[in-house]
């Protein structure tokens, strides 16, 4: 069995599965074959045809530990044993399921040293290159939609895509009432001459939607965006469109500025094992901010860095059922880390180090939402700022100052500068947002759902019933309602594909 990527085939290698540590009556027979799938933007389309039509595989409950302590499978991992992942920072002509290497492809030291030299148009050269990347990226798309936010990275698309893909349909979330988004997004596409629309979070219908491409899902990641990122990719489905045009890709090759707050944070994280009554006293069980300090304290410096609140080891190990065969699960998921240390003890600073560690969660959390649900809708995902042409210029040429000022600290010089062609200073630029999602609305529509998957995984969550039912009345702290949403995800996905696509309980519950 072999996964296609683009003109190249991505190699398989035969051998048996991992051993499991459930009995295998529990889940489907593994397959002979170990199958490898390149997963990443910077290297194109990939290809889960291999995984569609290929037979029953069996769960890697180690990867179902690594969604809920941090919301995504660690590469070269998948949610299945005998399936590995390339993604970003990995070679796809190595075996990843013997000794893989991780190694950042955009470390400072490479980067142009050069400096800014007068009389070169650094900002005309990057329109134009954006403008072929973009229109690279889309030339198998007939009716293209950008997802924009008004933003740095959305707003030089925006530009790029009205001169050379007119027909662009620009869709904005308002996924809470913290975002200012929708006036600044409005504004570039109402100016540039794009459509424009906004889509209003509502958790239930995303949800819902979620569920209705769950068994057309080849991988699963956890990601915080991932049901935003279906509700939007549904919702452009329903609108004819056939393409998502998404600006992920470019914060790695121009470097990241790491603000106060989250070197802080990241500090803060000590590897502790706390008791797990403390966040359920009534002073803290209903506020955020210490919960989040209480959980941070327990993660390892790096897992601070990946977005949202997440179940602490305990939890998890509680989850799988906190017997013998379960009490290792959270230690196995932390293992994987070692794969990454190297790398990271080499960063020349505090700025690479973060860029290093974001990598792993962006590859396979911020692209895999992407990638799964455009998959999944039979939809052409668009990634302008991964095309090599375009990444290469600006990591190799650009001058420093122009990724990063050295005196204001401020990213993406060259892209603010080409904003400022066509815009004053836009609001969302200084403020930055996401894609935020209504999580304890999530809680309060879909809690009996989630309890009904819950049931129907009992085999391989089965301490999720109790975690339901003893947290029900603390989902309208975000902290809660973030585990929630893990759950809410991850266990739909089980039921159906971790039985050899059987549909389940929680199916009809809806």
């Amino acid at each position: 069995m072999h996964a296609n990527f683009h003109d190249r085939t991505a190699a398989t290698f035969p051998g048996d599965a991992t051993a499991a540590t459930q009995p295998a009556a529990e889940l489907p027979r593994p397959s002979r074959d170990r199958l490898q799938i390149t997963m990443s933007p910077y290297y194109g389309r990939p290809d889960f045809a291999a995984l569609l039509n290929g037979p029953p595989r069996r769960l890697d409950r180690v990867s179902i530990a690594d969604l809920l302590r941090n919301g995504f499978v660690y590469p070269p991992h998948s949610i299945y044993e005998d399936v590995k992942v390339v993604t970003s920072g990995f070679n796809p002509s190595h075996d990843m399921h013997g000794q893989p290497e991780f190694h950042y492809g955009f470390r400072d030291i490479n980067k142009s040293c050069e400096p800014r030299r007068d009389g070169l148009d650094w900002v005309g050269e990057y329109h134009r290159l954006l403008c072929g990347a973009l229109a690279r990226s889309c030339q198998d798309i007939a009716s293209p939609w950008l997802l924009q936010s008004g933003g740095k990275d959305s707003t030089p698309l925006a530009i790029a895509a009205s001169e050379v893909r007119p027909e662009t349909t620009c869709i904005t979330y308002l996924g809470g009432r913290e975002e200012d988004e929708v006036a600044s997004a409005s504004f570039v596409a109402r100016k540039l001459g794009l459509r424009h629309e906004t889509l209003t979070c509502d958790p239930a219908r995303a949800y819902d939607r979620y569920l209705g491409i769950v068994p057309r899902m080849p991988l699963l990641t956890a990601d915080f965006a991932l049901l935003s990122y279906v509700d939007l990719v549904t919702e452009i489905s329903m609108a004819a469109g056939d393409g998502v045009i998404d600006g992920m890709g470019s914060d790695s090759y121009f470097g990241l500025s790491v603000d106060r707050t989250h070197r802080m944070l990241s500090n803060l994280a000590r590897g502790w094992k706390l008791p797990a009554f403390l966040s359920t006293l009534p002073i803290v069980e209903r506020n955020f901010p210490l919960c989040y300090v209480l959980s941070t304290l327990q993660m390892e410096r790096i897992e601070r860095t990946f977005p949202g609140s997440r179940f602490t080891d305990n939890e998890v190990d509680e989850l799988f059922g906190g017997g013998a065969h379960a009490r290792s699960i959270s230690a196995r998921s932390h293992q994987r880390l070692e794969l990454y240390r190297d790398e990271l003890a080499s960063a020349k600073s505090v700025d690479e180090w973060f860029a290093i560690a974001m990598s792993v969660s962006g590859s396979a959390g911020g692209f895999a939402k992407g990638l799964l649900s455009s998959s999944a809708l039979s939809m052409q995902p668009a990634y302008p700022f991964c095309d090599s042409e375009l990444r290469d210029w600006v990591y190799r040429e650009v001058p420093r100052d122009l990724l990063v000022d050295p005196i204001t600290r401020a990213n993406k010089v060259l892209v603010r500068d080409h904003i400022a062609t066509r815009f004053e200073q836009l609001p969302y630029v200084s403020r930055k947002g996401s894609f935020r999602f209504d999580l304890r609305g999530l809680a309060r529509s879909r809690f009996e759902h989630v309890h009904a998957y819950a049931r129907e995984v009992r085999d391989v969550l089965p301490g999720a019933i109790d975690w339901l039912e003893r947290n029900r009345s603390r989902l309208d702290n975000k902290y809660h309602a973030s585990k929630f949403y893990l759950l809410a995800v991850v266990m739909p996905w089980i039921a159906h594909h971790g039985r050899g696509g059987r549909a389940g309980a929680g199916d009809s519950a809806c």
